[in-house]
């Protein structure tokens, strides 16, 4: 997709600060007045019963005297298509509002932005011109290591149709878990998800309701690694003498398929024949990532690498026999392989561009990893196009070390399709999914879809906020679960102070969480504090500001009062938490935290007189109960800056 001109990401830009629009258009600007859209009547003209759904939110179809006009030039594809036109143009005047659109992706996407738009029955007289930066625009969700049930799936595929998303990757299978029912293989489902899977009828349910709101739905299906749960019912596919058993614990595993025996490709030739019945996607993910080789080399296949690569060789011919596409993380790639295959990268830029250069298209997801933990701020900066290489954090070491590569051709650019957000369970459960993967995912919707230069990080945040309330609507629970959640943990509705302790963590990332040991298991419950904090709080990223206000804008009387107001609600906070938690277990874990915060905000209060070495401030840095005190760098600056 081509790149707006710089003057046209200008005008976004210089207009974008009175709209709370995520991701924000390519161009917008204001007109005079204001649409009242209490009662709206539609008439539309093309398109197709996508257009005629979206639109029966709203109100009255084809009216006589409508309001509401929706030009489509062509319907588009029956089965949505990698690079159909989602382009838009929305003009909202007093009297009426004009949505025009090449394809039905189009409308939906300008219908989209017409309901951030409208607040309270107004909407504001604007003209829009809009269209995406990437044509590959997705979520992944793991749903083997923790199941997550369609009504989940779908809250989450309205999400995603609200920030323009178009990729829902679906990872069915892992060790933990085979989540698809087989008729042709019942034994995948029967023994490999403890009753856990999704129907055939569920598949195809959901498949349409995503397609319905212009959603492309990507099946995976993880092999030959991360195979457990295929083996626990088909024990004979193995490279190593079984028997298997779903694994119930995170990490990479030995049980691998056996790429020398012909039965393992007779085996996946009838269940990729199966399922590409029921994904119509173009695109089918095979995984292919961390595989250790040892039940290989046990057998004499020593080289990890070649025996990978023939084998995907042969798979990528059984795909191609159903009219797919394979698709595989970054450790698939090999020149070995035609050149149709998407990358995916999940180790860093570098694969992507080695991908690109080597006549491959490819996705970015290094940098996008939810459960990780990371602000949004700095998931908002990693850009699948940027050869400085934000995302190389994740880079393996070898890799990092390695020369720096000539630049992209305008070419090679173009391979690159676009990015997806991965949310990975294996800490995550149903009633805490929506607040690990929103709002933040919205914040990185807009790196997908916005102008390059679309980079304010403050403005994004702000609107952030607003979003995150917005997403409410679509039945998601980041929000309401989490005041839920704090009330479980107090045993009451009083959880104020519960709840100042809750808004100023992090929880601990993925790598945190294995580091502690605390014998997680697949059935270990997820409802503890932890559990219960959410990342990227918004009161952790406005105290900062605050902080960062006061410092660099010559120490503003106004701007410490405001501070002042949250130092002494935190300085007292601790008594009341100790008190609250005297009778509750659950909170048992939390209450050092909570002695440290109260101290450290009372130390900020008095100001500028410790020292950056004392011991309280190095308590602050270290985790407990496996969250972070993320006010606790801010609260240091004020208890040790003169």
């Amino acid at each position: 997709m081509k790149n707006f001109p710089a003057l046209l990401v200008l005008t976004a830009l210089a207009a974008h600060a009175q709209w709370n629009l995520m991701p924000l258009p390519a161009v917008i600007e204001a007109k005079k007045g204001t649409f009242n859209a209490t009662k709206l009547s539609f008439q539309i003209t093309g398109g197709d019963m996508r257009v005629q759904r979206a639109v029966d939110e709203y109100g009255q179809r084809d009216a006589t005297a409508p309001n509401f006009t929706i030009q489509v030039l062509q319907p588009g594809a029956a089965v949505q298509q990698l690079g159909e036109d989602e382009s838009y143009t929305l003009d909202v005047d007093p009297g009426i509002i004009r949505l025009k659109a090449p394809t039905s992706l189009g409308a939906l996407r300008g219908l989209a932005t017409f309901a951030q738009l409208r607040v309270k029955g107004a909407v504001p007289a604007v003209h829009i011109e809009d269209r995406p930066r990437f044509p590959w625009r997705g979520l992944h969700l793991d749903v083997a290591r923790h199941f997550m049930p369609v009504d989940v799936i779908k809250r989450n595929l309205d999400a995603m149709a609200a920030v323009k998303l178009n990729v829902f990757h679906w990872h069915l299978s892992d060790d933990q878990g085979f989540r698809v029912e087989s008729k042709v293989y019942p034994k995948l489902h029967e023994m490999g998800s403890d009753g856990l899977y999704y129907t055939q009828v569920q598949i195809k349910d959901v498949v349409e309701y995503a397609r319905l709101r212009g959603i492309r739905v990507v099946p995976e299906f993880d092999i030959p690694g991360h195979a457990a749960s295929w083996l626990a019912g088909y024990p004979e596919l193995a490279a190593a003498p079984g028997p298997y058993q779903i694994i119930r614990t995170w990490g990479i595993f030995d049980p691998t398929l056996d790429p020398s025996n012909p039965k393992v490709y007779e085996f996946l030739d009838g269940f990729i024949g199966e399922m590409t019945k029921l994904f119509p996607d173009a695109y089918f993910h095979i995984g292919g990532d961390e595989v250790n080789g040892k039940q290989w080399k046990a057998k004499g296949l020593t080289n990890t690498e070649a025996v990978h690569a023939g084998f995907n060789q042969k798979l990528q011919k059984i795909v191609a026999k159903y009219g797919k596409r394979m698709e595989g993380w970054d450790e698939i790639l090999s020149d070995s392989l035609p050149r149709n295959i998407v990358i995916q990268s999940w180790r860093g830029q570098k694969s992507l561009f080695e991908a690109a250069r080597n006549g491959f298209s490819g996705i970015l997801s290094a940098g996008y990893y939810l459960d990780h933990m990371d602000t949004a701020a700095t998931m908002y900066l990693v850009d699948p196009l940027d050869e400085k290489g934000r995302a190389s954090g994740m880079l393996r070491s070898t890799e990092a070390k390695t020369p720096p590569s000539p630049p992209l051709t305008e070419e090679q650019r173009k391979r690159i399709l676009g990015g997806e957000v991965c949310m990975w369970v294996e800490y995550v459960s149903p009633e805490t999914v929506d607040s690990r993967i929103w709002p933040r995912t919205a914040a990185i919707a807009e790196r997908f879809w916005s102008p390059e230069g679309t980079k304010d990080i403050a403005d994004m945040n702000r609107r952030l906020d607003w979003t995150s309330t917005y997403l409410d609507r679509f039945g998601l629970k980041h929000n309401t679960n989490y005041q839920m959640m704090l009330e479980r943990l107090a045993g009451s509705n009083n959880v104020a102070a519960l709840k100042n302790l809750a808004d100023v963590v992090t929880p601990g990332d993925l790598g945190l969480r294995h580091r502690m040991k605390r014998d997680y298991t697949q059935q270990t419950p997820l409802d503890r504090f932890v559990d219960t904090a959410r990342p990227d709080s918004p009161v952790i990223r406005q105290f900062n500001a605050l902080v960062e206000q006061y410092f660099d804008g010559g120490k503003s009387p106004k701007v410490r009062a405001q501070i002042d107001q949250w130092l002494k609600l935190w300085a007292a906070n601790d008594a009341i938490l100790q008190q609250m938690a005297e009778n509750r277990p659950a909170l048992a874990e939390i209450k050092p935290l909570s002695k440290t915060f109260s101290a450290l905000a009372a130390a900020a209060l008095k100001g500028g007189g410790m020292r950056a070495d004392d011991a309280l401030f190095q308590t602050a840095k270290q985790p407990v109960a496996e969250v972070r005190l993320s006010v606790a760098p801010a609260l240091t600056r004020l208890a040790t800056t003169p």
